[in-house]
């Protein structure tokens, strides 16, 4: 492959990724379309209030996922100064899956530190993984605020379960999480005030 070949598909890598970020949607609990700028707006102001309220913001997902949950865990409490968890310990997610399986690692941690008020954002590139479906669930019990994070199918399970659902359209997994990534920061960047200034 030329190096003229490989910088046309780098480009072409990045502008279908730009195109995903334009084309992600949003949607309410009742499945209604929100605009995503003001999907990201509200994102941002209920985790405000969330912590405003005494309450917190933990956050779920799997490979890739747990990665993006520990950065933003990380930057919504240094950076934003509001009282984030990611919850993906792993001597935590062993114990929980040797004693109740793997599908209720998330969920059992929800059970034990959640509270009414509390928001769970659910992370998962696929929308399909049963630990992540099994914490929103946890979470709806505790009538806690539930933002979701998916991508590949548009009909994945976890896009119809969150107070706001945020969707990527793409089956690739750096897409999508590199996705979730850009606009979760958008929405902490832009609740500390971000006005387009460079």
């Amino acid at each position: 492959m030329s190096i003229e070949t490989q910088v046309d598909l780098y480009a072409h890598y990045m502008s279908t990724f730009i195109d995903g970020l334009r084309t992600a949607s949003a949607t309410d609990a009742g499945g209604a379309t929100v605009a995503l700028d003001t999907a990201v707006r509200g994102i941002g102001a209920r985790m405000r209030a969330c912590h405003d309220g005494g309450r917190r913001i933990m956050l779920i997902g799997n490979g890739g996922s747990a990665g993006i949950c520990s950065h933003l865990a990380t930057d919504f409490s240094k950076n934003g100064g509001m009282r984030a968890t990611a919850f993906n310990d792993s001597s935590v997610l062993t114990c929980l899956g040797n004693d109740y399986g793997y599908e209720h690692v998330f969920a059992k941690q929800v059970e034990w530190h959640g509270v009414e008020g509390d928001m769970l954002i659910a992370i998962s590139s696929s929308g399909r993984s049963l630990n992540i479906l099994n914490a929103v669930a946890a979470a709806r019990q505790l009538n806690c605020i539930i933002l979701t994070l998916s991508g590949f199918k548009p009909d994945n399970p976890l896009r119809s379960l969150g107070d706001i659902n945020i969707y990527f359209p793409s089956s690739e997994y750096g897409f999508v999480e590199v996705g979730h990534l850009a606009i979760l920061h958008a929405a902490l960047d832009i609740q500390m005030g971000w006005q387009g200034k460079v």
